[in-house]
């Protein structure tokens, strides 16, 4: 029997329906300030490459209903946003338990069923 455990935590005058992982289970319930409560729990102060990953990986999400892998991530960060990020080291020293993991908590998309 699979057990679902959900916490419901009151943000912007709303409840918000969290997975145990502290994941958000509705895509469209995010907002710079639940993002900015996310990484807080995370001890991640944000800047701006972590909202250019934070947007881009929602983007991807919003068309592909998937996570992309680190890899595009890197390779479309450098390209299309003309940022400093170059490798995957970079995106660990942003999101040190890693970058699919805290970086898709943060931007609001709910837990893969799948292993990362």
């Amino acid at each position: 029997m699979l057990k679902i455990i959900l916490f419901f935590i009151l943000l912007n005058k709303k409840f918000m329906k969290f997975d145990y992982s502290g994941h958000l289970k509705n895509f469209y319930d995010w907002d710079k300030k639940i993002a900015h409560e996310i990484a807080k729990k995370e001890n991640i102060l944000l800047n701006e490459d972590h909202w250019k990953i934070i947007y881009f990986i929602r983007e991807f999400y919003s068309v592909y209903k998937i996570l992309p892998k680190t890899r595009i991530i890197v390779k479309s960060i450098s390209f299309k946003l003309n940022t400093t990020v170059k490798n995957s080291v970079y995106l660990f020293m942003l999101y040190p338990k890693g970058i699919i993991t805290q970086a898709s908590k943060i931007a609001g998309i709910p837990k893969s069923i799948h292993c990362f």
